[in-house]
């Protein structure tokens, strides 16, 4: 296989038992590498570099707690691709500051390509949507540790938009407007926040060839959701002949903005994400429907690394967000409030979704 990345995660003693000059501890390197998308079924090759010091079986299962040399973090880009660096060079070097190792950040074009980063042990640390999370589980070994928490909630919705209101809204729109000033319009019941599912009768008027922006073929609010709901209203997910992968939530938002799709699916409300470039994209691209709800995105680690050190990401995840630094550096990464632990109960219904797409 072409050796995509090279990685060294050679032991070290445990650097919280170790005097280190903090001064002297590298922060971080850039490393932006750019892994094929759509890991099942496309081919895609990485070098790994499993095994190389993460870590010798301790005769029960499980590895001991030599360190790694450094920490890779996986992240999926929700918007401009130089700007998720930048924001995650800052949250892995607060990081870094917790752990005591070089905190790196990987970049991969989708959430299929980090479950690979994660499975080659390119990553040892990944942020990720629910969906995800399960196939990291599933497919890489990986530990589900923390979720994302927005306005106070551990789930959310996909929202369903438009730029035809006349054909998809039902009753009549209703507007609201923030405290930045921006007006958002809604219809169908949607406009009552974080609930679902909502106005799912209008998705009878998606037809088979309608134009749809989704997300990315591993979003759960981009994708998995909002087929698997056209789906129960009769249409064939899988033969969409109009709908395609915007790249992003803000994305989707500004498709169905300019008008290269009628409809589109994001998080809830991505068009918060396009009001500072566009400031009338909440009035022309209503919300008319909702998903049931989703749980947030998260955090996982490596299964690779010893209970130990899965501990301790977790815990210097826990400490940067109690801070006001790291507050702002995990909001501007993924617009991150909080973070508590995992919900794997809720992530058993994400896995549902997953499983049973398609299937109905």
């Amino acid at each position: 296989m072409d050796a995509l990345l090279a990685c060294s995660r050679e032991p070290v003693s445990d650097p919280r038992s170790q005097h280190t000059d903090t001064g002297r501890i590298l922060v971080m390197n850039r490393r932006m590498t750019a892994i094929a998308a759509g890991a099942v079924g496309l081919g895609i090759v990485l070098a790994g570099c499993a095994g190389d010091g993460g870590g010798s079986d301790d005769g029960d299962g499980g590895s001991t707690a030599e360190a790694p040399e450094s920490i890779t973090l996986g992240l999926v880009p929700s918007s401009d691709v130089d700007q998720v660096v930048t924001d995650g060079e800052e949250l892995a070097a607060l990081l870094s500051d917790e752990l005591g190792v070089p905190v790196e950040i990987e970049v991969t074009d989708n959430y299929a390509g980090l479950v690979v980063a994660m499975q080659t042990d390119q990553a040892q640390v990944g942020m990720f949507g629910p969906i995800g999370l399960v196939q990291a589980q599933d497919e890489a070994g990986a530990v589900p540790v923390l979720q994302s928490v927005r306005f106070g909630d551990s789930t959310y919705v996909t929202q369903w938009f438009t730029n035809d209101p006349d054909r998809f809204c039902l009753d009549e729109i209703v507007t609201e407007t923030d405290d930045d000033g921006f007006t958002y319009a809604f219809c169908n019941g949607t406009e009552v926040g974080n609930e679902g599912p909502l106005g799912e009768e209008a998705l009878a008027e998606v037809d088979q060839d309608e134009t749809i922006a989704f997300v990315d073929e591993g979003s759960a609010s981009g994708y998995y959701y909002p087929a698997t709901q056209l789906e129960n209203v009769g249409l064939d997910p899988f033969d969409l002949s109009g709908s395609f992968f915007a790249g992003g939530h803000p994305n989707a938002v500004r498709a169905v903005y300019d008008g290269d799709a009628a409809v589109g699916v994001s998080f809830n409300d991505a068009r918060s994400s396009v009001a500072e470039e566009e400031p009338d994209v909440g009035e022309q691209v209503v919300v008319f429907a909702h998903s049931t709800l989703i749980p947030n995105d998260g955090v996982a680690v490596s299964g690779s690394l010893s209970q130990e050190w899965q501990d301790m990401i977790t815990d210097a995840f826990m400490a940067v967000a109690e801070t006001e630094e790291g507050a702002e550096a995990l909001y501007n990464v993924y617009e991150i409030d909080g973070l508590v632990p995992a919900d794997l109960d809720a992530l058993e219904d994400a896995r549902a979704v997953y499983e049973n797409f398609g299937d109905q």
